[in-house]
């Protein structure tokens, strides 16, 4: 191909020519035929495609193609600078980046009800297909989109190619992660929480100050975050992200505020139910997501299936929504709250969905895609268990049923992937956690950051405050990045990439660390450690943890 896959959905020229506007002289049919369906009044003035294009929920036939259009997209009505009425949209898919093979086309609505958001969803697709998109607006066309379907349900692929993210504090540094882990070419990105922060301008801060600012105040109306969403959709890393693969997205406390559970709010606020509401309706405004996730007022069903083949299931986890209240006013604590079997992180409906499916899984691999910490993390070496409240450490007995459930379900490899907590973790599971020496059932995978805290520290490999009395937390490092899996039918392999800082642009990655998890043997095996780019692998010992002083891991401080 004369323009590679990478250059044409990577490079900034490439994605503005594909947004500019017909060049003068032409008739839009140079471009793109247009429909007497599509003929309305009042023409867009300036180019509306400026928070790019994302698809997402791949399923064996099909995806969602996503863009919304804003003219003006930091306007404080959230409403992007679009006109008060609807904006009919084309869709193109086409089996080349070059829209040689067009394989669908149509015509779908932009409301202004919906801040002119636009979900496509697809099926009928061949499975194991990589597509391209783009959509049209007048006279203006969007960039390019790399999408693709899972293999069907009785295949079992060789190798997925994943990787998966949290936590993108815009203030507190560039979107560099997003680039590099675009740069990766994934099949898949999964998304685990806070994708935007509420925080005002100057609330949240990193040392040194923040490198950038939010528009707008602190996030409350379903105005402000539109905006939010906005903003952080209008940065190009994020935005290359988004076009190179299929994302499945769960949310966690920052898209509404921090550390909710439920109906409660962190703080006293007896507007809250409307703020969730408002979030909720901006969050699905701006993701990939299938109708069956469209908001209800304070509703939104979010945990769900997906499948890639027979190779392995993802299990999408709604871990804020359905929750009892953290325990004991929140915090690390050594709670009985803790402890209490009636309490429960996801809710009994969510659970029971989550048992079913371990039952019905025929899956090499259980992936649960979710949002806190699972395992054990006791920042106490006496008797008292002290833990977070805001994790599965606050809700035990939650914990130990999906536990158990995985084992009586014969589960062949259960596999938890995590975010929230701002650095990179490995970690066995157990079912008995006061006895270190008890059989491992499970493993747990955390990401760091995209930029959240800033630039963080490399950690040297060595001994972990906490490491003594937690012996099943492998693998500790506070630099920024992401965790990019390969997934096979005899091993899940991943790599700890990491950049060195974020609070200026253009950080190169390298890979931390490399663990891999063999099929039927549940835990860790670690393959090399990488302190520096291009630096010989060492192997770390069990148990090595970094020396760097640990904060409390909850997400502001």
């Amino acid at each position: 191909m004369s323009l590679s896959r990478r250059s044409l959905l990577l490079s900034g020229a490439a994605a503005g020519l594909a947004a500019a506007a017909v060049p003068s002289g032409a008739t839009a049919a140079t471009v793109w035929p247009l429909t007497s369906t599509t003929r309305y009044r009042g023409p867009l003035r300036t180019n509306p495609f400026t928070l790019g294009v994302a698809s997402g929920d791949p399923a064996s036939d099909g995806f969602v193609l996503w863009t919304r259009l804003a003219t003006a997209p930091l306007a404080d009505d959230g409403l992007g600078g679009m006109p008060g009425r609807d904006v009919p949209v084309q869709w193109e898919l086409a089996a080349d980046e070059r829209f040689r093979k067009v394989v669908r086309r149509g015509v779908t609505v932009a409301r202004a009800s919906a801040a002119h958001s636009v979900h496509v969803e697809l099926t009928g697709l061949l499975p194991a297909r990589e597509y391209f998109y783009r959509f049209k607006a007048e006279r203006y066309v969007s960039p390019v989109g790399r999408t693709r379907t899972a293999p069907p349900r009785w295949a079992m692929p060789a190798a997925l190619a994943m990787s998966f993210v949290s936590c993108s504090q815009y203030e507190h540094g560039y979107f560099t992660a997003y680039r590099r882990l675009a740069e990766d070419e994934p099949d898949l990105v999964l998304h685990l929480g806070d994708y935007q922060y509420e925080y005002a301008p100057g609330t949240y801060t990193v040392p040194g100050g923040n490198p950038r600012d939010h528009q707008g105040p602190e996030t409350v109306t379903l105005a402000n975050y539109r905006q939010r969403h906005a903003q952080y959709k209008t940065d190009a890393d994020l935005q290359a992200a988004h076009a190179v693969a299929p994302w499945a997205v769960v949310f966690d406390d920052h898209e509404v505020e921090n550390n909710w559970a439920d109906e409660v709010p962190e703080q006293p606020d007896p507007n809250f139910l409307a703020r969730r509401a408002a979030a909720f309706q901006a969050y699905y405004e701006n993701m990939p997501l299938r109708r069956t996730s469209v908001p209800r007022g304070i509703d939104m069903q979010l945990y769900r299936r997906l499948h890639w083949g027979r190779l392995a299931t993802f299990h999408m986890l709604d871990t804020r929504q359905f929750r009892d209240d953290q325990g004991c006013g929140d915090g690390y604590k050594d709670c009985p709250a803790a402890l209490d079997p009636a309490r429960s992180i996801t809710g009994p409906e969510q659970e029971r969905w989550l048992l079913d499916g371990f039952h019905h899984s025929s899956a090499r691999w259980d992936v649960l895609g979710q949002q806190v910490f699972f395992g054990q993390r006791d920042n106490n070496s006496g008797p008292a268990s002290v833990v977070s409240m805001d994790s599965w450490d606050g809700y035990a007995a939650s914990r130990d049923r999906i536990t158990r459930g995985w084992i009586d379900a014969g589960v062949r490899n259960p596999v938890v992937l995590t975010g929230d907590v701002h650095a990179h973790w490995a970690d066995d599971l157990k079912l008995d956690w006061s006895d270190p020496t008890s059989r491992t059932v499970g493993t747990e995978l955390v990401c760091s950051s995209i930029t959240s805290t800033g630039d963080g520290a490399d950690v040297v490999p060595g001994t972990h405050p906490w490491a003594a009395w937690n012996p099943h937390l492998r693998f500790y490092n506070n630099q920024r990045g992401y965790v990019r899996t390969t997934i096979t039918p005899a091993d899940l392999t991943a790599d700890f990439r990491v950049l060195p800082y974020v609070t200026s642009p253009g950080a190169a990655a390298h890979t931390r660390a490399t663990f891999v998890i063999e099929d039927r043997v549940p835990g860790l095996h670690q393959t090399a450690d990488n302190p520096t780019p291009g630096a010989p692998a060492a192997t770390m010992r069990a148990g090595d943890l970094g020396s760097a002083t640990v904060r409390q891991e909850t997400e502001r401080p």
